[in-house]
């Protein structure tokens, strides 16, 4: 699809139902919600795309949340829905939550993943960083090394994978899990991560408490990004509840996907009821 000043994005759709809109996380990285989408067929029509200079999609800027949240409203065009359900993850589910506060009457649902919630970036960085550093340990030389320089394409997933693996909680399978996100690789756009990450020290949603959209929070309890740093939005949010699941990291749908599942699809069925999606 092309956005309305003509940036061309990659998207994927599936299903039948409303349409559910995913967002991923980076910023600066690509769509990997292939084995999520599945999990919510005959409940809705999932809407998959890369972000704008990311993955699939053309490499064009400007690279800013204005930018980002109005291609996403074109994606939203896109379905030809009125409202749609959004589920974003971690960098994706800041995104959704903008969107939510910026066209809240066109939203239905919002299913926060994994996101690092509205408090300053200063007061939950410092314990991720350890966090991470701890979860890499067994190959934390190695990735400071890499870390610390200019790194071909071959080094620049490896330190990526790498680093993926904190995000997971059984050292026996992080390596594995983190692999399978980074295949296919498709390159990660650190412009764009950089412009996004420096433009967002603007938007911090301080608008939280008159949002009416109904929204869902899903966390892993031991994801390496202190999960106290969602709280704020947890107390600030009108309408929300949280489902927290145990022994999950950063992705828990790879990590108790029957609970994942089961707490969207409850959603879901609950945001459905609100009656049908009109079209533009």
């Amino acid at each position: 699809m092309r956005t309305d000043d003509g940036c061309r994005l990659w998207t994927e759709q599936a299903g039948y139902g409303p349409p559910l809109v995913f967002c991923h996380g980076g910023p600066g990285l690509w769509d990997y919600f292939d084995g999520v989408a599945g999990m919510f067929g005959g409940r809705a029509r999932t809407v998959r795309w890369d972000q704008r200079g990311c993955g699939r999609s053309q490499r064009l800027g400007p690279y800013t949340i204005e930018r980002f949240i109005a291609d996403l409203d074109d994606v939203r065009r896109h379905t030809g829905a009125e409202r749609i359900t959004l589920l974003g993850h971690s960098w994706g589910a800041t995104l959704a939550l903008l969107y939510a506060l910026a066209h809240p009457d066109r939203v239905s649902g919002l299913v926060y993943v994994s996101g690092t919630g509205i408090d300053a970036d200063d007061t939950w960085r410092p314990p991720f960083h350890r966090n991470l550093e701890n979860g890499i340990s067994a190959n934390l030389a190695r990735w400071q090394e890499l870390d610390g320089r200019d790194r071909t394409p071959d080094e620049d997933r490896e330190h990526a994978i790498l680093q993926w693996t904190a995000d997971f909680v059984d050292p026996a399978t992080a390596l594995q899990h983190a692999e399978r996100l980074g295949t296919p690789w498709l390159g990660i756009n650190y412009e764009c991560a950089g412009a996004i990450k420096a433009d967002l020290t603007h938007y911090l949603p301080a608008s939280c408490r008159t949002l009416a959209v109904p929204t869902l929070i899903v966390d892993g309890d031991r994801d390496i990004r202190p999960r106290w740093a969602v709280d704020s939005l947890e107390r600030a949010l009108p309408n929300v509840r949280r489902t927290t699941l145990v022994g999950a990291g950063h992705i828990p749908w790879v990590e108790d996907p029957e609970g994942f599942r089961e707490a969207v699809i409850g959603f879901l069925a609950e945001t459905d009821r609100r009656g049908p999606l009109t079209m533009d």
